[in-house]
């Protein structure tokens, strides 16, 4: 039974943290967008997608991302240090995210991977510390309604 709710659950909650990392991502593109417009079309998802890998502790081995990351990693930090302030709303959804993928890593026998993002979010001052752990429906909640309110999520007709 409980290897039949963890095959089925782990992916669910995963799923959810995807959600909350797309939303991220739009955030994040809008805002290098904004700050950044002299450079070239496209650097906002190509800044967005590093702040996501840096972030989640899932960077992308491919090359060109690799040095795009590097040339960059003075405005990846500095998108970090600044989401407590002009990405406020994120705060919930990430902290929850980020536990919520802890907790997942851990159920899958993944080691210390997430725990070193958790102390990377707090030193960020991204990470609520006092925000309990988030139990699985009340995150899927979480992001079912923050994935409706930005298009990421449709009801599905009947």
């Amino acid at each position: 039974m409980a290897d039949k709710v963890e095959r089925e659950f782990i992916p669910a909650l995963r799923e959810g943290v995807e959600i909350v990392k797309m939303l991220f991502f739009m955030k994040v593109r809008d805002y290098a967008d904004k700050n950044f417009p002299e450079e070239d079309r496209g650097y906002g998802s190509l800044l967005a997608g590093a702040v996501i890998n840096e972030f989640f502790g899932t960077p992308n081995p491919d090359g060109r991302f690799v040095q795009f990351a590097e040339a960059n990693r003075e405005r990846i930090e500095s998108i970090l240090k600044s989401v407590p302030e002009e990405m406020e709303s994120m705060r919930i959804p990430l902290t929850d995210a980020l536990r919520v993928q802890f907790l997942c890593d851990h159920q899958e026998g993944l080691e210390d991977g997430s725990g070193t993002i958790l102390k990377k979010a707090r030193e960020y001052g991204i990470l609520i510390e006092e925000r309990s752990v988030p139990l699985p429906r009340p995150f899927m909640n979480l992001v079912y309604r923050i994935g409706k309110a930005n298009g990421l999520i449709r009801d599905q007709e009947k």
